[in-house]
């Protein structure tokens, strides 16, 4: 079960607010994601390889997926193969995304399953898979850019699939969280 990778933390509902008040009025917050410039996961200073062998994902396979060499962009994206086997079969690939969508945005994606709430580390998140990739699936989780994510997918249908994608992208999450900003 996820939760249980988590650090015992419990996949539970979240109620969330929406700013806060004064007066008895709310005040809504704003925020421009055409100025943000989101933490580059891919290069300085990015996901340190002694981070993502202590995941258990390999360095030398990493692929740039989207970065942009500066300025503002809502994704920088990049993968990883497995280390070795520690979390199942090596036959998927991990990707982590670091973006200035939030949380309640992934939450209210059309094209998203959201499975439940959770929490990586103590920040709050959610498990989701996409529509449209049913091998894979998404832990996010909240940061003052707007969230991280660590998609997990098969690569191939016709190699050994032991393990859930969920818990394995949960750990690989729970691994790389302390290394990546608030």
């Amino acid at each position: 079960m996820v939760s249980a990778v988590l650090g015992g933390a419990m996949v539970l509902p979240v109620l969330a607010g929406c700013g806060g008040s004064t007066g008895g009025a709310a005040k809504p917050s704003t925020r421009n994601i055409d100025e943000i410039i989101v933490y580059n996961v891919c290069r300085d200073p990015g996901i340190s390889d002694e981070a993502l062998r202590a995941a258990g994902l390999d360095p030398a396979t990493k692929s740039v997926f989207t970065d942009p060499p500066t300025g503002v962009s809502s994704f920088r994206v990049c993968r990883w193969d497995p280390l070795d086997e520690r979390y199942g079969p090596t036959n998927y690939v991990a990707y982590v995304l670091s973006t200035s969508h939030t949380l309640q945005e992934a939450r209210k994606k059309e094209s998203a399953t959201v499975l439940g709430e959770t929490t990586v580390n103590g920040r709050p998140g959610l498990i989701s898979k996409e529509r449209s990739d049913p091998d894979g699936c998404y832990i996010s989780f909240e940061a003052e850019q707007g969230m991280f994510e660590v998609r997990v997918t098969w690569l191939s249908e016709y190699e050994s699939r032991e393990g859930d994608v969920c818990e394995i992208a949960a750990r690989h999450a729970q691994v790389l969280e302390p290394s990546l900003p608030k």
